[in-house]
């Protein structure tokens, strides 16, 4: 198989969970050599010319889901999810900082104080500079997962292809954890993937991106040079396309 040395795609967005930021060891919910290799892996898709934006989850600090469960209100909960998005957001950013990479956070709420308010122009001006460009508070506004703030970004900033990054090797017919028979796709459609009820990703987001043909990509983030890997075209994960 031919190996290729230029990048497939111009322009990406990045959709890292927030729980994998979790120090196992100490506990801690923020890991600096998780968030090192992060922005090692950014950085080498930098190197060759891919404009990056970043949309980081909240759940290693709170989930807005648990709201409910402890009594706070969806709604409530939401707000502090999205809150522990721009925590994530600003680490990555120190992160990329540390090794020489420029990077910018963005909220999707106004918060002067730490960072800039996000527009579509001022993300694309940022981008065009050659920052990374890390996507905070997620849509602005509770009910909304953020793969969905993802799949949105993805959409205003003219993505080519929306990356999910995940702890497994693409989507399978169940979870591969807990059923070792589990199959895997290699390819699938919008369509496919909102049939199955995919959990990979919530419906409002397959939606979001099949509505603007966004390819999503869904691979391991943690296999050795697998960001790399997809941006130059090779085959790893799982595609969802039209």
């Amino acid at each position: 198989m031919q190996i290729m040395t230029q990048p497939s795609y111009k322009r990406i967005l990045l959709k890292l969970s927030g729980e994998v930021l979790r120090d196992a060891q100490t506990g801690n919910c923020l890991s600096d050599d998780i968030l090192a290799q992060m922005a090692a892996q950014i950085q080498e898709v930098r190197q060759m010319g891919v404009q990056v934006g970043v949309v980081i989850g909240g759940g290693n600090i709170f989930r807005g889901l648990k709201g409910q469960d402890r009594g706070f209100g969806r709604a409530h909960g939401d707000n502090m999810g999205m809150f522990a998005t721009l925590i994530n957001s600003l680490a990555l950013q120190s992160a990329l900082e540390a090794v020489g990479v420029p990077a910018t956070t963005l909220s999707a709420t106004a918060m002067p104080a730490f960072c800039e308010l996000f527009t579509f122009r001022r993300a694309l001006a940022l981008l065009e500079t050659g920052s990374v460009v890390l996507i905070g508070g997620g849509t602005g506004s509770p009910f909304f997962t953020t793969d969905s703030a993802a799949a949105l970004r993805a959409a205003e900033i003219g993505a080519d292809v929306l990356l999910k990054a995940t702890k497994v090797d693409g989507i399978y017919d169940a979870d591969p954890v807990l059923h070792p028979e589990a199959v895997k796709f290699d390819r699938l459609t919008y369509s496919d993937a909102l049939a199955r009820r995919l959990k990979v990703m919530d419906a409002a987001a397959f939606s979001l991106c099949m509505d603007n043909q966004i390819p999503i990509l869904v691979f391991d983030f943690f296999k050795h040079g697998e960001l790399l890997r997809v941006v130059r075209g090779e085959k790893a994960g799982t595609l969802v396309t039209a």
